[in-house]
């Protein structure tokens, strides 16, 4: 029986139908196509059970390059969107200390914990967060610390970080970030209200900081105070 659950696990892992490897390969393409370049985010992206952080009813989409719901109305950030961040955010080199601001289902967490030395993640929702540390467990990520609050207060107690990332739309930089970041560090955020969101690359520099207005795009907004 035993050798039986663990063939269950390892299929479920690697993905049968719709979730096979020849699935991946497929994202993978369009990914580089639409603009990714970087080799170690794709073959992160590639390698990573993406239907493992979806509801079962929806792991037959998982491989596809949109934002799905994962309940509690927030929604898993489509591939393309995971790739192009986190390459905004290792541009400079690599990073050892990263702070995510919203854990949501997990897979933009476990795409950084397989890249940078160190990832710090704040989650509002407490019922998200448990279910991602669940699924970085089962991955055997293990470089991930996990705090449940306000995102918008970042996690100052084990700042500064070389990198944070935001996952969820703020309507204006939250200064607290600001404040976290290391010298030389990047903040990449979505920032704005519905339609009018902007993803920014903000860089500390000696003398402040320097902010790069780069894609449209849409996210979910980040909302003050956690939620059990």
């Amino acid at each position: 029986m035993r050798a039986n659950n663990q063939d269950q696990e390892q299929l479920q892992r690697h993905g049968i139908g719709m979730t096979s490897q020849r699935t991946r390969e497929r994202l993978i393409e369009r990914l580089y196509e639409e603009g990714l370049s970087n080799p170690r985010v794709l073959e992160v992206i590639r390698r990573t059970p993406r239907h493992l952080f979806v509801d079962e009813a929806l792991a037959h989409r998982a491989y596809e390059d949109t934002a799905l719901p994962i309940g509690h109305n927030q929604t898993i950030s489509q591939p393309f969107m995971v790739g192009r961040m986190t390459e905004l955010l290792l541009a400079a080199g690599p990073l050892d200390k990263v702070l995510e601001i919203g854990t949501g289902s997990g897979y933009q967490t476990s795409v950084l914990a397989q890249l940078v030395e160190r990832v710090f993640s704040v989650e509002r929702i407490q019922a998200l967060q448990e279910r991602a540390k669940e699924r970085l467990l089962e991955l055997n990520l293990r470089n991930v610390v996990f705090r449940w609050g306000d995102g918008w207060e970042g996690w100052n107690a084990l700042g500064p970080y070389n990198g944070i990332i935001v996952t969820a739309a703020a309507a204006e930089v939250p200064q607290a970030l600001l404040d976290q970041l290391a010298p030389g560090g990047r903040l990449v955020i979505p920032v704005g209200a519905g339609d009018e969101q902007q993803l920014l690359l903000i860089v500390r520099e000696d003398q402040g900081f320097t902010r790069h207005v780069l894609d449209a795009v849409r996210f979910v907004p980040l909302l003050n105070g956690p939620l059990a």
